[in-house]
């Protein structure tokens, strides 16, 4: 198993950035695809963006396509969001998750979560 705690949301204004961390115990992270997945008020848990096990590969959704950068250190056991050019529409929990398969879009297919860290974009 592994266990895994977000860090580093907050309150930003548009236009701003964010560094979202997931940091990873018990089994090695390199054991998984990642993925991060975001909620908002009143909407369904979405995909954000994803990486394989090596972070060569990696996945956005096309709403932060261009302004979020997944990217992951193995030797660390934690993966990395950053966030450039916020929008208020950004504003949610974000979530990071891992699976013994290959990162997807489909929130089902993955093993573990975390508890999620909220993300706030002022206008």
């Amino acid at each position: 198993q592994v266990q895994l705690v977000e860090s580093g949301g907050g309150l930003v204004q548009t236009g701003g950035s964010l560094r979202l961390s997931c940091a990873a115990s018990g089994r090695a992270l390199r054991n998984y695809a990642m993925g991060w997945f975001r909620q908002a008020p009143g909407k369904e848990r979405e995909f954000v963006s994803g990486c394989s096990r090596s972070g060569f590969n990696t996945y956005y959704a096309d709403s932060v396509n261009g302004r979020f950068a997944i990217s992951r250190d193995n030797d660390k056991n934690t993966v990395y969001l950053q966030m450039n050019s916020l929008k208020p529409e950004d504003t949610a929990v974000y979530y990071c998750a891992a699976t013994v398969w290959v990162s997807t879009v489909e929130a089902s297919k993955y093993d573990y979560w975390g508890q999620g860290t909220q993300v706030t974009v002022s206008s």
